[in-house]
């Protein structure tokens, strides 16, 4: 089957699948694994935001959406000629991805007739329950019958690690010029790795707030986990957050890798976030994707 990609987390999810060979067009987000990227056709383009301040793209981000512009680019043309059998979307939200409707819109115009399936979970649950929907639609049930068994076995081994021990208060920042709560799943991933979740929304969509709410809510943990950005972002986010919280330990963490993106790597971002809340009773993880600032 052919298929195309157009956020980052459904790519990680074929890939997981064992489904990379039948990718053939990705975004220009698509950087895991790294050959998506560079193996691929990308379909959906949009601005390099490296070089640019959180309150820069906020900005930027505010005005294209209050102008009624996208601001990602689909190249439809690109897509037309690789003739893919379904498309993998979302309508989660605006400034993540491409919405669903306006790929529906362009393969209209171009005659094309490919299956469109939109990826919109709310919960850690219900990311999950995307990987059995992309395997069911994919023809390989049975491998995302297997990959979700061992998502959830990783889970049940962290709650039985954390099981009985006192659950820090735990506030995820997800913006830090302005500030922005953490929803969605982001909660779950919180609860599940021992944490009491503040200052968040559970289920629900992430909203712009202020450090007075924050500073309310009363965290024990502070997690910077700034959207589209990993590790090195994160810290150099969280050093500015750090003298707003006198003696609250705040750490940054590799949001587009562990937090972000619903995919099967949330489940990293939980024993990630076990590790931060419960040191002496889970490892903590390989790699960069962890680091305290405060």
């Amino acid at each position: 089957m052919r298929l195309v990609s157009l956020l980052p987390s459904a790519t990680e999810i074929v890939y997981a699948l064992g489904l990379g060979d039948d990718l053939v067009g990705v975004t220009f987000e698509c950087d895991e694994p790294p050959q998506a990227r560079a193996d691929k056709t990308v379909v959906v383009g949009g601005r390099d935001t490296r070089g640019m301040s959180p309150a820069e793209i906020d900005d930027y981000v505010k005005s294209r959406l209050a102008a009624g512009e996208d601001l990602y680019t689909l190249h439809a043309g690109a897509m037309s000629e690789l003739a893919p059998e379904l498309i993998l979307t979302q309508d989660l939200c605006r400034v993540c991805a491409l919405p669903s409707d306006h790929v529906s819109d362009a393969l209209d115009h171009l005659g094309c007739r490919s299956d469109v399936l939109s990826l919109d979970p709310y919960t850690l649950d219900e990311v999950l329950d995307t990987i059995v929907e992309v395997g069911a639609r994919t023809g390989v049930p049975d491998r995302a019958a297997a990959l979700v068994g061992g998502l959830r076995d990783r889970l049940s081994a962290v709650a039985a690690a954390v099981r009985g021990r006192p659950r820090p208060r735990v506030a995820v920042v997800e913006w830090v010029d302005p500030p922005f709560t953490a929803g969605h799943w982001v909660p779950d991933l919180v609860r599940a790795a021992g944490g009491e979740p503040v200052a968040g929304r559970p289920g629900a969509r992430s909203v712009q707030t202020t450090w007075q709410e924050f500073h309310d809510a009363a965290p024990e943990v502070i997690i910077v986990s700034p959207c589209g950005f990993h590790l090195d972002g994160a810290v150099r986010q969280a050093e500015t957050v750090a003298p707003r919280f006198p003696g609250v330990p705040v750490w940054a963490i590799d949001a587009d890798g562990l937090v972000v993106r619903p995919g099967p790597r949330l489940v990293d971002g939980v024993e990630a976030m076990a590790a931060i809340l419960h040191p002496d009773a889970v490892a903590t993880p390989a790699g960069p994707v962890i680091a305290r600032v405060a």
